[in-house]
């Protein structure tokens, strides 16, 4: 089922959704409302992200800034650290037109037509998704007054606390994974992640409780051990079968499109980080990921990598080339499709969290390095999910974790960096992860006239627009969370 993307239908809602509840001009005879279950269908392929935000805010920005990527390309401005407000802003500016406003659009019409509570329970979840990606970029953001400008007149929201986000957030997730069980939603084939099956909308709850607990470990290291305690003991995820993903297709003017593969179709200039490609030296991974620009060749030993923070002058001035054409970019015949998937959230990352818990803490039975070696495992199983082409065989993922073996000793560490190469292109999820562990250990760039004096990036930015056209939330927000640049940090990633 999550190949069945009702594309009449996904047009229709792309079109009216921003109408809200308001009247439509239509035969009064028959009904004026849009069914919930095509504007979900909607919200979640929203959410996964279109080219503009999925260009400027996961690669542009955070996939350099990680080092997974670099280029020597100008307005590629995320490993040179400096700031286009526009790109910064780019998904506060989709998501909040976007997928903020269908999701309470839809849970406003579950409840005013009487839903079954699993629905409910369902959207819910969604919305935390979308929230969670907000806040962890901003910070401070609307959210107790988002999106209800057409149903409760709030045209200039305020903007919460990211402690009480996440609060509310965590208090959402726990009382949704309570309302499910293991039958079938009737969202159906609507639900593009699960095909409405309420256990893996349970197991995909708890497992982004797990996430969001452990982003407490900062400011409520207590906090963060009971919430990851309940999400394990509520049932987090198995298997990769569990993974919260969409299938994109090449569906007509981009509805359907995978956002990154949007940009790769359009953008030649991303080049794999040298960072990423020296740690998947030896790596199964690697030839499945990367390949040479110039000829396509994914043999180990031709995928060097392009230094971070370099334009076209200092690439030549340090290595006598002017292209970069010799470098590896993220293999085109594998991962870049524009029907490729998108994924939310891993059985792999689940299996890494469950390994931090059990080092931090003794949960998940204690057992570091058992869930260790399942989320690497998974990690590189979940790859065949871009074809057969990115099949890894039970031998050579053997083979990599009897020649890497874990380490006790550097527990932390191994399972950051491992968490890093996971989450390789949900850059916001990669980032968010560096901020609170500090893992993978990144060198900073420091390219001439950059805007944090050298130091990594901790959040994006608003849009300006914010300061005219919500000019008293916006300066409460600076006032209460700190200046409005790049090297702020959010709540949870205080010192």
């Amino acid at each position: 089922m999550k190949k069945i993307i009702y594309t009449i239908v996904v047009l229709l809602v792309f079109a009216s959704c921003d109408n809200g509840f308001e009247e439509l001009n239509v035969d009064p005879t028959k009904s004026s409302q849009i069914e919930a279950n095509s504007k979900f269908t909607a919200a979640l392929l929203r959410t996964s992200g279109e080219r503009y935000e999925a260009w400027r805010a996961n690669l542009i920005y955070q996939s350099t800034m990680m080092q997974h990527f670099a280029t020597t390309a100008g307005y590629w401005s995320g490993d040179k650290y400096s700031w286009n407000k526009g790109y910064a802003a780019s998904l506060f500016d989709r998501y909040y037109s976007g997928p903020v406003k269908a999701i309470e659009d839809i849970l406003y019409q579950l409840r005013d037509q009487g839903k079954p509570e699993e629905m409910i329970a369902i959207a819910r979840i969604q919305r935390v998704v979308i929230y969670s990606r907000l806040t962890d970029v901003y910070g401070d953001i609307p959210y107790s007054e988002a999106g209800k400008g057409y149903l409760e007149g709030i045209l200039k929201p305020k903007y919460d606390a990211q402690s009480a986000i996440y609060a509310d957030m965590l208090k959402e997730l726990e009382e949704s994974a309570a309302a499910l069980d293991s039958g079938t939603s009737e969202w159906g084939g609507s639900d593009i992640i699960f095909s409405g099956d309420q256990g893996k909308w349970k197991r995909y709850a708890n497992s982004m409780m797990l996430r969001l607990g452990l982003r407490l470990i900062k400011v409520d290291p207590s906090g963060a051990q009971n919430w990851a305690a309940k999400a394990i003991s509520g049932g987090v995820m198995t298997s990769n079968a569990d993974i919260a993903y969409i299938q994109h297709t090449a569906g007509p003017e981009g509805i359907n499109k995978n956002g990154n593969g949007e940009v790769f179709s359009a953008d030649g200039n991303p080049r794999m980080s040298k960072t990423f490609i020296d740690f998947l030296q030896g790596d199964p991974r690697l030839p499945i990921l990367a390949a040479r620009r110039s000829d396509g060749s994914t043999t180990p030993a031709d995928l060097k990598g392009l230094p971070n923070g370099l334009d076209s002058d200092l690439l030549l001035e340090a290595t006598g080339e002017d292209n970069t054409n010799g470098y590896a970019e993220p293999n085109r015949s594998i991962i870049t499709g524009e029907d490729a998937p998108m994924f939310f959230q891993t059985y792999a990352e689940v299996e890494l969290m469950l390994a931090e818990c059990a080092d931090r803490w003794g949960l998940a039975g204690g057992d570091v390095e058992g869930h260790y070696n399942a989320g690497v495992t998974a990690a590189m199983k979940y790859l065949g999910l871009y074809g057969a082409a990115a099949d890894i065989s039970d031998a050579d993922i053997a083979t990599y974790l009897t020649n890497n073996p874990f380490d006790g000793a550097n527990a932390l560490e191994m399972i950051g960096n491992q968490y890093w190469a996971a989450t390789f292109l949900n850059e916001y999820e990669t980032f968010a992860n560096w901020r609170r562990t500090g893992y993978p250990v990144l060198t900073p760039t420091n390219y001439p006239g950059n805007e944090t004096n050298g130091t990594i990036p901790r959040r994006l930015t608003y849009p300006t627009s914010e300061q005219t056209a919500n000019a008293e939330s916006y300066a409460a927000a600076e006032a209460a969370q700190g200046p409005d640049v790049l090297t702020t940090r959010v709540w949870w990633d205080k010192q």
